[in-house]
C-alpha cells in the first residue's frame, strides 16, 4: 500500500480486473494468480485469447506458469534487481513513452544539489544517521521546494511510508527541465541509480539468463506506448517481503516510464489476499490509520489539538487539502451531537500513538507482560504469523484471549497441544491465559459488503442462519460495545468520555438481535447532520460539523438511500466502453474503475489512441467524459495552468493527472512519504544467506526495523552461514532451485520430533481435528499429505481408519461432498486410493485411463486384448 501511495497518491490497485482483457501484455510477479485468484485470472486468459503475451516471473513453476507464454524463474527476494534492470533497459534503449514521462511524471523535476545517491555513498542515501538507523529526508526535496518529510511521516512506525506522501513539502517553486538533460533532474538521477543493474547482474543475483531477461524486456517495451498497454500484477509474494514496499515502488516506476498508469489494460493490479483485504485496510485494521487512510494522531509532550492534526495530515496542494472535512465528518459520525466546535469535535479523546503498535511488536510486548488481553478474529497467529514459536509464547503470557473462528484453531488450543507443550518448553499447568472461544458465522451466514482487489464493493445477503451460538463479527462487536457502554454510563472520568458518547444506535433484527448492516452502511456513506439525508459523495463533506461520514472514500455508495453495492447489472457489453460495467457494484472512489484516468488522454485532452480511448475532454460540453468517472475535476480545462501561489485543487494544472500528489505528477523519485529511500535499491532479504553483490558493505536495508531479544538471535548474514557457495552456482542452476540437492531438515523441527518420540511411557498427545463450532459439521482436514517419518494413523477399534497410513491425504480442491447443516446426519468421509505425488511443481497428476473392455483372450492369460 505505501509503495503505490508514494508513487501515485493512493494505496489501491490502479485498474480493475475486467480491464485485463484489453492488455497487450500482462506481467505477473509475486503471485500465482491462476490458483490464488482464479476468478480474476479468467480476464488474463481472455487477454491471451486476444493475442496478449503473458509473462510469469516466479521461483516456482505453477499453474500460472503453465498457462503463461513465458515463465522466468527468479531467486526469491531479488525482484528489485530484476525490475531495476528493466528500468535501465527502458531508459537506455529509449523505450519509455517520452510524452507521457515528461508531462505526467516528475522526471523533469530538478533535485537539490546536496542530494546523494546510493551509488555515491556505497549503499545509503544522503541524510542517513547510522546511530539511529534512520534518514533525515531534507536533502531528498526538489530544488526550490521547502522542507522534507514532516514529523508525521518521520515517525511512521512501519518505516514504509505515509499515505499522504506530500509530507509537508512545498512543491510550488520546484524547477523543471523538460529536455531531461539536467544532471540533477529526476530522470538523470534515475539513469545513474540503475546503471549497474545490468543483465549480467541479473544473472548473478537472480539466476535469470540474459536471453530470458532480454525477452521479457523487449516484450514489455513492444507492448507499451500510445497504441498498446501492459498490466503488472502482484500479490503477497511481494508485499510480505521485508523489502516489499520498495519492490512495489520499482514496479510503479517501470509502469510510469512505459506510460501504462491510468490507461485501460495498463496500471498495477494489486491482488489482495482474500475477499475483503482491501476493505479491511480501507475502514481499517491498520493500527496507524483512521478510516479512509486518515493518519492517526501521535502523542506529543505538548499535546495534539485538532488544528495540529489537520496541519500535519492535510496539505496545501492537491486533494489532501480537504483533510479537515474528512476528519471532522468522521468525528461527527462517531460522537454525534456530543462532537461540537467547542470541544474540537471530540478529537482530544481519540487514542494517540506512542510508538509501534503493529502485530509483531505487540506480541513482543505480550511476552514481557505488557499486554493483558487479545482479541483474535480472522487470523491464526499460533501458526500463521511470523516466528510462530514466539507467537505461542506470547499467547501464554496473556491474562485472557478471545478467539473467534469457525472451528477450534491452533491459537485456541496452544495451551494444550502446541509444539512447546510437546517439547516441555511450556507446561499447561503453568499457562494462566484464560481462553474464550467464540463461534463465528461463515460468509454465507452474514450480510454486508466485500471490498475486493479492485476496490469494488459488492453486497452479500445472508443465505442461511448461523448454527447454534455462532454469530457474525458485526453482532459480536455491536453487543460487546453495548455491554461496555453500560458499565460506563455513570462514569465521570474524562478518559471515559468517548465510551459514554460514542454513537451506537443501530437497529436490531430477529431473535438474536443482529444489527442492521445497512444502517451501518448508511453511516459509513455519510449523511447531513440536520436532515439525516444520505450524502451523494465526499465532495459534499464539510469541516464545520454539518456532515457526518464513517469513511470518506466510501461516500456515495449509499447515494440517495440506495445501496449501490447491491447492483448486478453488467450493462451492454457490446457497446463502446460497455465492458466497464459501471452498474455492477460500486468502486471507491465515486464508482471510479480506473484511477488516474486523466492520464488515458494526452495533455490536450485527446485520447492517446482510438484503440485505447477511455476518458477525454469534450470541448462542446466543456467537461471531461468517457467510459468511466473521470479522476479529475470534471470541468477543469486541459489547458489550465495553476498559478504558483494557488492552493488545494487550484494548484493542480489541467494536465496533472495524479491529483492526490502535491505536484499532480506520478513520482519516479519519492521526495517524501517513504523513510527507507526515495528510489528502490537492492538489499538482500533479512533472512537471506547470500551476500549483497551490489553493495557488499551492507546486507539488508540499513533503515529496516530489527527486533533482537535474548534467546531470539538474528540470523547470520553472508556466505559463511552457508555450507556451500550457493551464490556461485552456474546460471542454469539458479540458487532458488536446487531440486537435485538434498535439503537437510531444519534443526528445530528435528529436535522437536525427537523430543516427542522420546517420551517413553507417555501417551502421544493426539492432535485436535476441529469441528465447526456449534454445529455437527464435517471434521476439518488439517493433514495436507503424508511425509516421510510420520507415524501411521492408529486404527480405533470398531472404526475404519480415516485413510491408509501409507498414502497421502485427499488432494486439495473441491470437497467430495457438500457441507451439511447441523440437523443432518454426518457421514464418514472415505477417500479413494490415489497415486503418490512426484513432488515436482506444476505437474498434473491424473489416473491412467483404463483400456476399453473387449473379448477375453485365453492365450493372453485371460486379459483383454
Amino acid at each position: 500500500m505505501p509503495g503505490l501511495g508514494a508513487s501515485f497518491g493512493r494505496g489501491g490497485a490502479t485498474d480493475f480486473l475486467q480491464a485485463l482483457q484489453h492488455a497487450d501484455c500482462i506481467l505477473i510477479e509475486g503471485s500465482n494468480m491462476a490458483e490464488a485468484h482464479p476468478v480474476g485470472f479468467r480476464w488474463v486468459m481472455k487477454a491471451k485469447e486476444r493475442g496478449a503475451k503473458i509473462i510469469h516471473v516466479d521461483p516456482r513453476f505453477g499453474r500460472t506458469s503453465q498457462l503463461a507464454d513465458v515463465h522466468v524463474p527468479i531467486r526469491a527476494g531479488t525482484d528489485i534487481v530484476f525490475l531495476g534492470a528493466l528500468i535501465r533497459h527502458v531508459i537506455e534503449t529509449e523505450g519509455y513513452f517520452r510524452e507521457y514521462v515528461v508531462n505526467y511524471t516528475n522526471a523533469s523535476t530538478i533535485l537539490r544539489e546536496d542530494f546523494q545517491d546510493t551509488e555515491d555513498l556505497d549503499g545509503v542515501f544522503s541524510g542517513f544517521d547510522p546511530e539511529t538507523a534512520s534518514y533525515d529526508t531534507t536533502t531528498w526535496s526538489y530544488e526550490g521546494a521547502g522542507g522534507g518529510a514532516d514529523g508525521d511521516a518521520q515517525t511512521h512506525s512501519s518505516q514504509a511510508g505515509d499515505e499522504h506522501p506530500s509530507g509537508g513539502m512545498d512543491v510550488g517553486a520546484a524547477t523543471r527541465d523538460d529536455t531531461l538533460q539536467h544532471p540533477r533532474c529526476v530522470f538523470q538521477v534515475l539513469r545513474r541509480h540503475y546503471a549497474r543493474y545490468t543483465p549480467e547482474l541479473v544473472q548473478r543475483v537472480c539466476g535469470i539468463a540474459p536471453q530470458d531477461f532480454a525477452a521479457v524486456a523487449d516484450t514489455l517495451v513492444q507492448n507499451s506506448g500510445r497504441e498498446r498497454t501492459t498490466t503488472l500484477c502482484y500479490a503477497v509474494g511481494w508485499t510480505q517481503h521485508t523489502a516489499g514496499v520498495q519492490v512495489i515502488r520499482a514496479a510503479a516506476i517501470l509502469q510510469l516510464l512505459l506510460g501504462n498508469v491510468g490507461r485501460p489494460g495498463g496500471g498495477i493490479m494489486a491482488l489482495r489476499g482474500h475477499a475483503s483485504i482491501q476493505g479491511s485496510t480501507d475502514i481499517p485494521t491498520l493500527f496507524d490509520m483512521l478510516p479512509g487512510y486518515l493518519s492517526m494522531p501521535r502523542a506529543s509532550e505538548d499535546g495534539v489539538s485538532l488544528r495540529d492534526q489537520i496541519a500535519a495530515g492535510g496539505k496545501e496542494r492537491g486533494w489532501w487539502a480537504f483533510f479537515d472535512s474528512y476528519l471532522v465528518s468522521l468525528l461527527k459520525a462517531w460522537f454525534g451531537d456530543a462532537a461540537t466546535q467547542d470541544n474540537d469535535f471530540g478529537f482530544e479523546h481519540l487514542p494517540k500513538l506512542t510508538g509501534n503498535h503493529s502485530h509483531f511488536s505487540t506480541m513482543l510486548r505480550a511476552i514481557d507482560g505488557g499486554v493483558d488481553g487479545l482479541f483474535v478474529m480472522g487470523q491464526n497467529p499460533a501458526v500463521g504469523s511470523q516466528h510462530a514459536g514466539l507467537q505461542r509464547r506470547a499467547l501464554a503470557s496473556l491474562k485472557w484471549l478471545v478467539v473467534r473462528d469457525l472451528s477450534e484453531i491452533e491459537t485456541a488450543t496452544f495451551w494444550r497441544d502446541s509444539p512447546e507443550i510437546d517439547s516441555g518448553e511450556l507446561r499447561t499447568q503453568d499457562i494462566q491465559t484464560e481462553v474464550f472461544l467464540m463461534p463465528a458465522a461463515s460468509h454465507i451466514e452474514k450480510e454486508g459488503t466485500f471490498t475486493n482487489t479492485q476496490r469494488l464493493l459488492q453486497w452479500r445477503d445472508r443465505a442461511l442462519e448461523p448454527p447454534g451460538d455462532a454469530r457474525s463479527e458485526l453482532w459480536f462487536m455491536h453487543h460487546l460495545a453495548k455491554r461496555v457502554r453500560a458499565h460506563y454510563t455513570q462514569s465521570e472520568r474524562a478518559r471515559d468520555w468517548p465510551i459514554r458518547h460514542v454513537t451506537w444506535d443501530y437497529p436490531e433484527r430477529g431473535a438474536t438481535g443482529e444489527p442492521d448492516a445497512e444502517a451501518v452502511a448508511r453511516e459509513i456513506n455519510g449523511y447531513d447532520v440536520a436532515t439525516g439525508a444520505p450524502l451523494a459523495d465526499f465532495t459534499t463533506l464539510r469541516s464545520d460539523g454539518s456532515t457526518a461520514c464513517g469513511c470518506w472514500i466510501y461516500s456515495g455508495y449509499f447515494k440517495e438511500g440506495v445501496n449501490q453495492a447491491r447492483r448486478r447489472d453488467p450493462g451492454d457489453l457490446t457497446a463502446p466502453g460497455g465492458w466497464v460495467s459501471p452498474e455492477w457494484g460500486w468502486a471507491w472512489p465515486l464508482n471510479r474503475r480506473i484511477l488516474y484516468n486523466r492520464a488515458s488522454a494526452d495533455p490536450d485532452g485527446r485520447p492517446w489512441s482510438e484503440r485505447k480511448r477511455y476518458v477525454w475532454w469534450d470541448e462542446r460540453q466543456g467537461r471531461w467524459t468517457g467510459y468511466d468517472v473521470p479522476d479529475f475535476p470534471i470541468d477543469k480545462r486541459p489547458d489550465y495552468e495553476a498559478p504558483p501561489d494557488a492552493l488545494a485543487m487550484d494548484a493542480i494544472s489541467g494536465d496533472d493527472p495524479f491529483i492526490m500528489l502535491p505536484d499532480g505528477r506520478g513520482w519516479l523519485f519519492a521526495p517524501t512519504g517513504l523513510l527507507d529511500g526515495p528510489l528502490p535499491t537492492h538489499y538482500e532479504p533479512f533472512e537471506s544467506p547470500v551476500d549483497n553483490l551490489l553493495h557488499p558493505r551492507l546486507h539488508v536495508n540499513p533503515a529496516a526495523i530489527k527486533w533482537q531479544r535474548p534467546g531470539e538471535p538474528l540470523p547470520r548474514h553472508g556466505r559463511s552461514a552457508l555450507p556451500d557457495r550457493r551464490d556461485e552456482l552456474p546460471a542454469d542452476r539458479a540458487p532458488h532451485r536446487g531440486r537435485d540437492e538434498p535439503q537437510p531438515p531444519l534443526a528445530r523441527r528435528a529436535a522437536a520430533r525427537d523430543v516427542r518420540r522420546a517420551r517413553s511411557g507417555a501417551r502421544r498427545r493426539s492432535r485436535h481435528r476441529g469441528r465447526r463450532l456449534d454445529g455437527h459439521r464435517d471434521r476439518a482436514r488439517r493433514d495436507r499429505g503424508a511425509r516421510e517419518g510420520h507415524a501411521a494413523h492408529a486404527t480405533v477399534e470398531g472404526r475404519r481408519p480415516r485413510r491408509a497410513p501409507d498414502r497421502p491425504a485427499l488432494a486439495l480442491g473441491l470437497r467430495r461432498r457438500r457441507a451439511r447443516r447441523h440437523h443432518e446426519r454426518p457421514r464418514r468421509a472415505v477417500g479413494r486410493a490415489q497415486r503418490q505425488h512426484p513432488g515436482v511443481q506444476g505437474v498434473l497428476v491424473q489416473r491412467a485411463r483404463r483400456a476399453p473392455r473387449g473379448p477375453v483372450d485365453a492365450a493372453a492369460g485371460g486379459r483383454p486384448p
